[in-house]
């Protein structure tokens, strides 16, 4: 039994799969997910991220596979499962030529805002994206950050219990990326179930509970502070040095398990104890200065790293 089950569910699915010729995509995927929860799907590019959304989303017709969202079945109502959730792409899903004001009246036709509320879901919209000055503005000259918001706020301008959300932050600056959560997260504390899909590993820490994706499969799945525990089983060491990566191709030639992590190394090792001195001896062989080998607790890319490795 999942985390999530025994609750109010919003997304349960079993066997999802999905087949392009002879290329699986998705591959046989369950996961259930709790209503008011926000749940990340994480994975390298071409994992099966986004055509898993897609099914979920009512957009794309699995090839194998049960399930519901928001209690609709995914194979017979597709229909109602789009007027039931709200949907962001990556490329915002926005009208460029259209104002910020034209596009939130648009997506309330779309999605069926009544006129007695529209005009107060326009101005929710406006002042949860921080445009109530650019309504009159042509999309397309704001800021990649102001056009993340007013996407978000046209994908829930209805309301809806549920909203996917397919790499949101892609190509958008570190600030508007930490404010974009802040809104995730109050709209998860007003019971909106929030599906997000991102391949940033710094933002899967976010999430309520997290399933990874590789090559059309889960391969881990659960709350962040506990794959840490549970799948990494070894130590990481960061190794501190200028030359990174000449330091990295000569740890690999010498059989070290590295990556690089920004302007480190991260080592996975069995035993700090003995790895620190032979890492260290074999950089200054190398005539590589080292400034610090320190251990350190493991991220959640050094998880993704080691599960991939083990089913590779």
């Amino acid at each position: 039994m999942t985390a999530a089950q025994g609750q109010d569910t919003a997304v349960s699915v079993s066997g999802l799969t999905k087949t392009f010729g002879n290329f699986r995509a998705v591959d046989g995927i369950d996961l259930t997910v709790a209503r008011g929860e926000v749940f990340g799907f994480l994975g390298p590019n071409g994992a099966g991220k986004s055509t898993t959304i897609r099914m979920l989303c009512g957009l794309l017709l699995p090839s194998a596979g049960s399930g519901t969202v928001g209690g609709f079945d995914i194979m017979r109502q597709s229909e109602e499962i789009k007027k039931n959730i709200g949907y962001m792409s990556q490329r915002f899903s926005l009208y460029d030529d259209l104002t910020v004001g034209e596009n939130i009246d648009f997506f309330s036709g779309i999605y069926g805002v009544t006129n007695a509320k529209k005009k107060e879901r326009k101005e929710w919209v406006l002042e949860m994206a921080g445009i109530s000055d650019k309504r009159k503005a042509i999309t397309r000259t704001m800021a990649s950050g102001f056009k993340q918001r007013l996407a978000l706020g046209c994908a829930v301008i209805h309301e809806p219990p549920i909203i996917f959300l397919d790499e949101p932050t892609s190509g958008v600056d570190p600030i508007s990326r930490r404010r974009f959560w802040n809104l995730i997260y109050e709209m998860s504390s007003r019971g909106t179930t929030v599906f997000v899909t991102t391949h940033y590993l710094d933002e899967a820490e976010y999430c309520d509970r997290l399933a990874l994706i590789y090559r059309g499969r889960i391969v881990a799945e659960g709350r962040p502070d506990v794959m840490k525990k549970e799948h990494m089983h070894r130590k990481v060491l960061e190794v501190s040095v200028d030359a990174v990566v000449e330091t990295l191709d000569v740890l690999a030639g010498k059989g070290f398990d590295v990556a690089l992590f920004g302007n480190v190394i991260h080592a996975t090792v069995d035993d700090d104890a003995t790895a620190i001195p032979a890492i260290r001896s074999t950089l200054e062989s190398a005539g590589i200065a080292v400034s610090g080998i320190t251990a350190v607790r493991p991220s959640l890319e050094d998880v993704f790293v080691s599960l991939i490795e083990a089913s590779s």
